[in-house]
């Protein structure tokens, strides 16, 4: 099985609210960009939240204005074995440093967790290494994720706002 790997975190010291998701999907690796695939609903979702629409935007443009808004990116996972896209598939993982990257961003009020698996991994990554910093789990961006309407999952989303 094939290993995957994930992207470089897209952060600076001004960063308020760092969205983790678990790790980049097929569509998302071949292009080279976070949330690639173009049914995946993240940068509706955020353009949403911050009232700003990012999809219209060229890569580069949404990392900048994501960084405008003080919000960053990463995974928690660094790299694994997986067939596909599913995080279900995720096989053999090794973990990004999220304590080391969380303790260097000294304006980081909020982590959010784009889905369940990198809610379940982060939160144990970053046990008593965020102890001032709010846990946010939100409902995921991925295609796959069709359990949940667009309008529940953009209300859900709203929750970054507050940390901005």
């Amino acid at each position: 099985m094939e290993r995957k790997a994930c992207f470089p975190p897209v952060a600076d010291d001004e960063i308020r609210i760092l969205i983790l998701g678990s790790l980049p999907g097929e569509e998302s690796l071949r292009r080279g960009q976070y949330y690639g695939h173009p049914q995946n609903r993240f940068w509706e979702l955020v353009g949403t939240a911050i009232g700003t629409p990012l999809r219209p935007l060229p890569y580069a443009d949404r990392l900048q204005v994501l960084l405008r808004h003080r919000i960053g990116l990463w995974d928690v996972i660094a790299h694994a074995a997986r067939a596909g896209s599913l995080d279900s598939a995720i096989r053999d993982a090794a973990p990004n440093d999220l304590s080391a990257l969380v303790t260097s961003l000294p304006k980081l009020r909020a982590v959010a967790f784009n889905g369940r698996k990198a809610g379940q991994e982060g939160r144990k990554l970053l046990a008593g290494a965020a102890s001032d910093v709010a846990l946010i789990d939100l409902p995921s961006s991925s295609p796959a994720y069709a359990a949940m309407p667009l309008a529940e999952k953009k209300e859900r989303w709203a929750a970054i706002a507050d940390h901005l």
